[in-house]
């Protein structure tokens, strides 16, 4: 299993690799709300600190997490692009096409 902020982390990657992108194309797209859906199980670590974490369960495999508790949740993200003084802007998205992309 992965966890969900790790999910999320490579997300914000890969959107911050296509915002950079050198090749920067004439037409570019604005990046409107991103939903993830993914189906999670939820853990809790035994002792003092008691954290809970949510970890995206593969495809195919809910039957192996038959114990624990899984729940699909759908996450709209907008993201912005913050400069230092704290203003936001729209972002764009530039690019070419990766093989097996949809």
């Amino acid at each position: 299993m992965i966890e969900l902020a790790e999910v999320l982390r490579e997300l914000r990657r890969e959107l911050i690799a296509a915002m950079a992108d050198e090749a920067t194309p004439p037409v570019r797209f604005e990046l409107g709300p991103v939903e993830v859906e993914a189906t999670v199980a939820l853990t809790r670590e035994a002792g003092g600190s008691g954290k809970v974490r949510f970890w995206v369960v593969e495809a195919g495999a809910e039957g192996k997490y038959a114990r624990t508790a899984t729940q699909r949740i759908t996450l709209t993200l907008h993201p912005k692009s913050v400069a230092a003084d704290g203003t936001a802007r729209t972002v764009l998205i530039a690019g070419e096409e990766i093989s097996g992309e949809r």
